[in-house]
């Protein structure tokens, strides 16, 4: 868990297929978070473009931070680690 003082970031993103990433945090907890839903009840084409399996699988980590095309898309931290980008 991590503690107040701590800043929580990624370190590692694997792959797992469709829409699936796994998220490794600099506390060693994971997280396997599905986009899928996310990026397919959007109603914005920025968004949707991301259904494109191929633009999807681009994504890269920034000092921490999952993101796509230069912050195209980008999810909260904190989101990410408790697994819940979908409200």
């Amino acid at each position: 868990m991590i503690s107040e003082e701590q800043v929580i970031s990624i370190e590692k993103v694997n792959y797992l297929g469709d829409y699936k990433l796994e998220l490794v945090f600099n506390d060693s907890s994971k997280q396997i978070v599905d986009f899928f839903p996310f990026l397919s009840s959007s109603c914005n084409p920025h968004i949707r473009k991301y259904l494109d399996i191929e633009k999807f699988r681009n994504y890269s980590l920034d000092e921490g931070d999952l993101q796509w095309n230069d912050y195209d898309l980008c999810f909260p931290i904190a989101d990410l680690y408790e697994n819940r980008i979908m409200r």
